[in-house]
């Protein structure tokens, strides 16, 4: 038996499908760890294909192309260096699995099936796996390793089991999503484990965006006295060195210099940067365009797009209207100065002109209403989308949730897009993260120091400026309100009651309901947006689209 190991922990990228791209990424992992001396290189769930493949793995080929690419990176391990843990998929006795494989001396030394499968949220892998048998400990090198793939910690069954059955070690591989305060939370899990095995514990997550969701990394070690030995950067790749020695029949984790939290405002600036990354140069769009209104929204947009991209692969249009304030003209352009992007001026004027000319035999007498308002949104849409299809860059819509929530957007308009990193931020959030990010840069930022938008922008009340004089607040509650109203019914779910019980009016909670659902057509068409808190629409929160259910009797 061992007394020593040496594991390195790599927190890699993977691309979703490109299962060549990725055993490479797999074998510059491995050859790192070896440089740092490994003995056993770890990596995370489904690394071989990216994580959640979803109805990928429904396709036979897919499957066997991730497994001819296992048993390449099982042959090269026939040199002396590094083993490997890789995730991938297995298919077994007419059953498929969500497995990691063990890798060493030129072959497949063992094989682990996930046991729990999730089945809530943005999971569906009840869907698609089959669940594998409780797991028993592996025996790499002489160490009893106690090997999980993600969810199966989630639990005590599978830890305990590994336990009684001999396991040493408890490692678990992990595509585990990003939500604001969920480092802290799988900490303070892990302790349970901890405490109830008696073993330390190795969780190693995926980084990435992969369309909604965001995958932060925050890889961590924890020995058997709860101390925290290891934690790895945020929302970064990395490939951390773990050194263990066997002391009194218990192995322990050298501890290292911890890499420290993020508050929670760069936790989420963090996460939509990486999401907006990823989309856009995993899909192989050259930048983004964007319409840059002089309003909040479209400011924290273009910032986070410089810092996700660059300044050079940023468009702002502005397209003012008849009613367009010369505040929003000067707050736009000055925006764009601050982050050093392209700024275009369309004016829609002759785009309104010609749907009033057009219309007008139709429309006859009616009075103008807000058919005309939704015309100009949809001619900035249409604008944009243009311009998207001339250049190829991705039109980045600049909605927030509680906009989205209660359909104060237009659908073929300020709707259109190919992605939102606003989707799952309330409007006050919005408004808090933008007096952040004035105020820091995040790490990775490639925007620029000191000031990305103009205070203005954040201090004056917003407005679509679809008609004179208008704010927001003439049509819906004010934001401090709506938001409160709309994470008791969107997030955790509450009854009217329960809400006037908190404190707020009936009428305002049965009016805000009402919106909610109404505007679930709405939802279904918007654009895949960066999922941040516990339960983002499309991918958390599905209703149905024809729902007479109103809180009351029904």
């Amino acid at each position: 038996m061992s007394d020593r190991l040496r594991i390195a922990l790599a927190q890699i990228n993977p691309h979703e499908g490109q299962i060549l791209a990725n055993a490479d990424r797999i074998r510059r992992a491995r050859a790192e760890g070896a440089a740092l001396g490994a003995e056993l290189v770890v990596t995370p769930e489904f690394s071989i294909a990216g994580y959640p493949p979803e109805d990928l793995v429904l396709k036979p080929s897919f499957v066997e192309r991730c497994v001819e690419a296992i048993e390449a990176l099982a042959a090269e391990t026939g040199d002396g260096g590094p083993g490997l843990v890789v995730g991938g998929p297995w298919r077994d006795g007419g059953k498929l699995y969500n497995a990691l494989y063990v890798l060493d001396g030129g072959k497949i030394q063992a094989r682990r099936a996930k046991h729990e499968l999730p089945n809530y949220g943005v999971f569906d892998d009840k869907r698609v796996f089959d669940a594998g048998p409780a797991p028993g400990p592996v025996n790499f090198r002489g160490v009893r390793l106690g090997l999980m793939v993600c969810e199966d910690w989630w639990f005590p069954a599978v830890s305990e089991t590994l336990a009684e059955s001999g396991a040493e070690i408890l490692i678990s591989i992990n595509g585990s999503p990003f939500e604001a305060g969920k480092p802290a939370r799988r900490i303070d899990l892990a302790v349970g484990r901890v405490v109830e095995t008696g073993l330390p514990f190795v969780f190693l997550n995926q980084i990435c965006g992969q369309d909604e969701l965001v995958f932060e990394g925050a890889s961590f070690v924890l020995n058997g006295d709860r101390s925290l030995a290891v934690q790895m950067p945020f929302f970064t790749e990395a490939v951390t060195l773990t050194e263990w020695n066997c002391q009194g029949g218990e192995w322990v984790c050298a501890p290292q210099t911890l890499t420290p939290p993020l508050s929670a405002e760069e936790e989420i600036w963090q996460a939509m940067m990486l999401g907006l990354r990823d989309y856009v140069n995993k899909n192989r769009f050259p930048g983004i365009v964007l319409g840059l209104s002089g309003g909040i929204d479209s400011a924290i947009s273009a910032a986070c797009a410089v810092d996700a991209l660059g300044a050079d692969r940023v468009r702002a249009v502005m397209m003012p209207s008849p009613y367009t304030s010369q505040e929003s003209l000067e707050d736009a352009a000055e925006c764009a100065r601050l982050l050093g992007i392209r700024y275009d001026i369309v004016p829609i004027g002759p785009a309104m002109d010609a749907f009033s000319g057009m219309l007008a035999p139709v429309f006859g007498n009616r009075e103008p209403d807000i058919t005309e308002e939704n015309i100009q949104s949809r001619s900035r849409g249409l604008t944009l989308m243009a311009l998207s299809n001339k250049f190829g860059d991705m039109l980045l819509t600049t909605g927030n949730k509680s906009e989205m929530s209660v359909g104060y957007a237009t659908l073929y308009g300020d709707m259109c897009g190919g992605y939102s990193v606003l989707k799952d931020l309330y409007k006050t959030t919005v408004f808090a993260l933008c007096r952040w990010r004035n105020r820091n840069k995040p790490a990775g930022a490639l925007g620029p120091d000191g000031l990305v938008m103009p205070d203005r922008v954040i201090t004056k009340p917003p407005s679509a400026e679809l008609k004179p004089n208008q704010t927001d607040q003439d049509t819906l509650p004010p934001y401090e309100v709506l938001d409160a109203i709309l994470e008791g019914l969107v997030e955790d779910e509450l009854d009217v009651d329960a809400l006037v019980a908190k404190g707020h009016e009936r009428a305002t909670v049965l009016r805000v309901w009402r919106l909610l659902d109404r505007a679930e057509y709405k939802r279904r068409q918007a654009p895949p947006g960066v999922k941040l808190g516990r339960r983002a629409f499309g991918r958390d929160r599905r209703y149905p689209l024809t729902n007479g259910y109103t809180g009351l009797i029904s």
